[in-house]
């Protein structure tokens, strides 16, 4: 899409929370980016230059105003996400067993490893994906 990451991840919430059916403020967009008000500014001017959002009147508040992904824009992200997971897949499937173990423990400790740190700042640790690593483990022996 050539974009920046910052880019990339302003959509991917505005996406997001279009699809949960809640409108998103620019200061939302700012709380959630980490960023201050002036570049929030920047970011969507930049983003409504490319045609991949716009800025919309906010549904109750006429003073305010909301910023909305556009069709196009969730096309494109489909579209690149789409060709991005298959060729995910492809290299996934091309692993030989012995192969996909070695990495299903790399990543697990690498998973232990940040979930240690989290434990010993006493924070929150999301949950492991587990089933999935177990799933592929188990078709992968035997």
């Amino acid at each position: 899409m050539r974009m920046g990451e910052t880019d990339l991840l302003a959509i991917r919430y505005l996406l997001k929370r279009e699809g949960e059916g809640r409108s998103v403020s620019p200061k939302d967009l700012a709380a959630h980016l980490g960023i201050s008000s002036a570049s929030t500014t920047v970011l969507i001017d930049r983003l409504v230059r490319s045609g991949h959002v716009e800025r919309r009147p906010h549904p109750t508040d006429r003073r305010a105003l909301v910023i909305a992904p556009t069709i196009a824009s969730d096309d494109e992200v489909r579209a690149t996400l789409g060709d991005m997971h298959r060729r995910m897949i492809q290299v996934a499937e091309g692993l030989e067993p012995d192969q996909a173990v070695a990495v299903l423990d790399f990543l697990g400790a690498m998973r232990e490893a940040v979930d240690s740190v989290r434990d010993a700042h006493g924070e929150e640790a999301p949950a492991a994906p587990v089933t999935a690593i177990d799933s592929v483990r188990s078709a992968t022996a035997g």
